[in-house]
């Protein structure tokens, strides 16, 4: 399982723009094959801050996420309300339990 966690800082204003653009396109993103999470947040630590966190069947389905349309048009919207570079980090996990 590959799981992605990325923050990136965007203007206090532009905060919601952010978080409803990825939003719009979750239904889409969760859909794909081999999503088996796509969650956007606000980070409560952080004024400015904006996270994703991923997780992934395969680092293959990942990347056919990253080259997907929903992917370049969200791209397109965020990327111009970024006030730095986003930090990406991604981690080859084992599955040890799910609780319920």
């Amino acid at each position: 399982m590959l799981v992605v966690h990325v923050r990136f800082r965007v203007a206090e204003h532009d905060r919601q723009r952010a978080l409803d653009a990825l939003m719009a396109n979750a239904p889409v993103t969760r859909a794909m094959k081999g999503c088996l999470a796509f969650v956007p947040f606000l980070d409560p630590t952080d004024g400015r801050g904006i996270g994703v966190l991923h997780e992934w069947q395969t680092g293959e389905d990942f990347a056919a996420y990253a080259v997907s349309p929903g992917f370049a048009e969200t791209s397109a919207i965020l990327r111009p309300l970024m006030t730095e570079p986003p930090l990406s980090r991604r981690f080859d996990a084992r599955l040890i339990e799910t609780l319920n």
